[in-house]
Formats: C-alpha cells, structure tokens, sequence
C-alpha cells in the first residue's frame, strides 16, 4: 500500500517516522503499543523507516527521528519530533482527530 492511500483513511494515522539506531525511537515503541491498546480500532498507527524510506521521510521534510505526523483524510493534522508517552498522544489525538 502507497504511502498516499495509508493517509487518507478517515480514521485518524498516526505515522511515526523512526531509525533503528535512534535510541528515543526505541523509547516511542512501547508508548505506541500502549496507544494502540487505548484506542483500538479508532486508530491506525504506521511506522516508517526512514532508512528504508528516504524518499516518503524527504517528501514530508523529516529531519530528526522520532518524527510524529497524524493526518485524517489525507490532511496533516498534527506534527511533532521528539519522543511523547501514550497519554499525551492519546490527548493529541483526541483533541486533532
């Protein structure tokens, strides 16, 4: 599946753009799971290799890894770096989506 047709789902995406060397992605990973057991089927969460995926992580300019973007319908609702736990992102997600 296209990176263009992932987002334009009407359920809210949550895309995390990570690295496997990146020690706060590693950090995001369970925080994402816990997110997913929160929300269930109310979101869809992808993750990104940057790495394996230069072209989709240029396209969106993601200079630093973890890179959080939450889009709904293929607009881009919400967009952070940086590692947040699942509370605060269920909140995002709650308040954007």
């Amino acid at each position: 599946m296209k990176f263009s047709e992932i987002i334009q789902n009407e359920t809210p995406t949550l895309i995390d753009f990570y690295a496997t060397w990146c020690g706060p992605c590693k950090a995001v990973a369970p925080e994402l799971d816990k997110l997913k057991a929160i929300k269930k089927d109310n979101l869809k969460i992808v993750k990104i290799d940057v790495d394996k995926n230069p072209g989709t992580a240029a396209k969106f300019q993601v200079r630093g890894v973890p890179t959080l973007m939450l889009f709904k319908e293929g607009k881009l609702l919400w967009r952070q770096s940086g590692a947040l736990s699942a509370n605060q992102l269920n909140q995002i997600v709650q308040q954007y989506a």
